[in-house]
């Protein structure tokens, strides 16, 4: 068992990473259906909160199916980050994370996100302070370093638990690399390895098939996985990894019908929470994932992706469903 504070997790818990623009209720409801352990929000601006933001305000809704969540927030001002606990407590999540890893430039210029691993006493100082204002537990979630010749990860980790986080996920790339290169799980595996530390050390980054979330388990001896982009378009990957785990072999391939009825779940979902404009638009993005693959596909994908009705997407799925109903996922007969 892996515990998060108070929360009980089994061992190797899969976590859905928060991803900006995919990672909103419907999506986590789906990936929680499918095995997810722990699902995370968007990442939420402390300053958009403050003010008031309304598309801020909004990536705060959570439902109880959703449970164990976690909300996660960045910013790089103190007395912003304060106010932004109190904001966020409202909303009763199970946990609240700390972005210290995204790599993006209008993140990183105002100093948050990647940008504090340059300054490892102020993401020290800032995860103290929250760690104080709640009850509520402070995870952290970060990558390896700067660059390459400035990873103090394993010294990072330690002086984060030393003021109260209660687990860590860490990306193996550093914010120089972006989303280049191979992510390096050994930086990871040190932080593990390191005798002081004893809360949960999750791995992230390049975890896109069951075998190496297997890797990040039993090589490199992990205590979870934070799933970010392999769940794109594909909910169903933490119950392809578990189930990996429990029988050494793959699940069979997701049929099409599988992927309309998420399809349009995922959508109906969208309609309830944001209403017919926004869940309509705001679903295209994952159609194409969805039915990634999948040949002669262009004209169905096309109406998916410019209809602004929902009764029209709705029909292009039972379009979908009739033409290829009898497709076996992932090969090339039709």
């Amino acid at each position: 068992m892996v515990k998060i504070h108070n929360i009980e997790l089994p061992d190797f818990p899969l976590l859905l990473a928060p991803m900006e623009d995919v990672s909103d209720p419907p999506f986590r409801a789906l990936c929680k259906e499918q095995g997810a352990d722990v699902v995370y929000t968007e990442f939420i601006s402390s300053e958009g909160l403050i003010r008031d933001a309304a598309k801020s305000i909004m990536k705060l809704d959570i439902y109880e199916k959703e449970r164990p969540v976690g909300i996660q927030i960045f910013g790089a001002n103190l007395e912003s980050m304060l106010q932004t606990i109190d904001i966020v407590e409202k909303s009763k999540p199970d946990i609240i994370d700390i972005n210290f890893g995204c790599p993006v430039k209008k993140v990183v210029s105002k100093g948050a996100g990647a940008g504090i691993l340059k300054d490892v006493c102020l993401m020290e100082k800032l995860t103290a302070e929250m760690v104080k204002r709640t009850n509520i537990p402070i995870t952290v979630k970060t990558r390896l370093g700067w660059d390459h010749d400035s990873i103090k990860i394993v010294e990072v980790a330690e002086r984060l638990q030393d003021v109260g986080c209660k687990a860590i996920a860490i990306h193996g790339r550093t914010r120089a690399q972006m989303y280049k290169g191979h992510a390096d799980w050994r930086p990871i595996a040190d932080v593990k390895n390191n005798p002081r530390m004893h809360i949960p050390v999750f791995g992230n980054g390049d975890v896109d098939t069951p075998e190496k979330a297997m890797e990040m388990r039993d090589s490199y001896g992990l205590d979870g996985a934070m799933i970010g982009r392999a769940s794109i378009g594909n909910p169903w990957f933490f119950k392809q990894v578990k189930h990996f785990f429990e029988t050494g072999a793959h699940l069979e391939p997701i049929s099409i019908e599988a992927r309309v009825e998420a399809a349009r779940k995922h959508l109906q979902m969208a309609i309830d929470w944001k209403g017919e404009v926004l869940g309509v638009f705001e679903t295209r993005r994952h159609y194409t994932n969805y039915f990634k693959g999948i040949p002669h596909f262009k004209e169905y994908r096309t109406k998916m992706v410019t209809s602004d009705r929902p009764e029209d997407v709705f029909a292009a799925f039972d379009e979908v469903l009739d033409r290829f109903g009898d497709y076996v996922y992932g090969t090339s007969v039709l």
